[in-house]
């Protein structure tokens, strides 16, 4: 049946994440593990266009043959789908939705694409449909979708806990320099989590999780206490996001991905020959990244590990202001 689509149509950025620091717990009885770490939204993302229609269904559109589709008859099993699902009925909502996904983060990168996809399409769906869900219910819905959906519904620097759904908007941070190198190679989420419990599920897990909880409180009760910053060399306050990292963080996943994809540590240890202040896995990979002391040590960065053959690019952190205000900014 024929309708304006361009009408209809919302265009809104779907933005990545990165892990600052990611400590993995027990496994659950439910089969998932109590995870610790502290997102961060950066400034690379995927474009999405929401388009709603006369009819029903939901149909999904991308180029990217990887993402599941209408097309490749696999639609059901992508985030956008199963969000827009839950919230039509949620809405008591009538229409046939159409969602364009224009992917320019990797797939099974590690950056959270197909979550932020999810809360993008919901953004824009609530839009299309001059309705809102309340945002205990918008939460809730993200939380069953998956579980690093919900912090996109924060933005910013945010602590996530739990499976990684029970997310607690931090203090904003200033926008800090950021490296993302994409090696040609995916990690499955699942299987990375197998392979932790098989090799590494041994005394001391806790110690581990209460490792980084240490760091994080003794981080979090300096960044709220208004205790003057440590004064760098330069007579300038160290930046709060690089006083976090140096709290002793890292990525647990990097213990189990890294000896199955020697590339990836090859991929940190350039970054970090290229300057980075602090460098790292996010999320189970492969992306890695790197912060950088200013955006022209971070463009130097990209232009040396582009000539060694690394897939590169310059980006920086959004604080959570920015986050919101660039969303619809298509």
């Amino acid at each position: 049946m024929a309708y304006n689509l361009a009408a209809m149509m919302v265009r809104i950025r779907s933005f990545a994440k990165i892990n600052l620091g990611l400590h993995i717990g027990t496994a659950r009885e439910d089969g998932f593990h109590e995870l610790l770490t502290v997102y961060q939204t950066i400034g690379l993302h995927d474009e999405i266009r929401v388009s709603l229609g006369r009819g029903s269904g939901i149909e999904i559109q991308c180029t990217d043959p990887r993402v599941p589709s209408s097309e490749s008859n696999t639609s059901e099993s992508n985030t956008c789908y199963r969000i827009v699902e839950k919230a039509m009925q949620a809405l008591r909502a009538k229409g046939r939705v159409r969602i364009d996904i224009a992917k320019r983060l990797p797939v099974q990168g590690g950056l959270g694409g197909a979550s932020s996809n999810a809360v993008a399409t919901l953004l824009g769906l609530e839009r299309a449909l001059k309705k809102r869900l309340p945002a205990e219910e918008r939460l809730r819905i993200a939380a069953e979708v998956g579980s690093d959906v919900p912090l996109f519904l924060v933005g910013g620097t945010v602590l996530g806990v739990g499976r990684g759904e029970q997310v607690y908007p931090l203090k904003d941070l200033p926008a800090t320099a950021c490296v993302v190198v994409t090696p040609e190679v995916g990690v499955s989420t699942p299987k990375a989590f197998a392979e932790w419990d098989r090799k590494l599920t041994v005394p001391g897990a806790s110690d581990r999780m209460s490792e980084l909880s240490r760091g994080l409180s003794a981080w979090l009760s300096e960044s709220y206490s208004g205790a003057p910053r440590q004064i760098s060399r330069r007579g300038r306050a160290e930046n709060p996001l690089l006083e976090l990292v140096r709290a002793g963080i890292k990525n647990d996943f990097e213990e189990v991905v890294f000896p199955e994809y020697p590339e990836l540590s090859e991929g940190k240890c350039a970054l970090e020959r290229a300057g980075a202040k602090y460098a790292s896995l996010s999320g189970s990979g492969s992306t890695l990244y790197g912060l950088f002391a200013s955006k022209q040590a971070a463009r130097a960065a990209v232009a040396r590990l582009r000539r060694q053959g690394w897939v590169a690019q310059a980006t920086v952190t959004l604080t959570r202001g920015q986050y919101w205000r660039r969303i619809f900014d298509c």
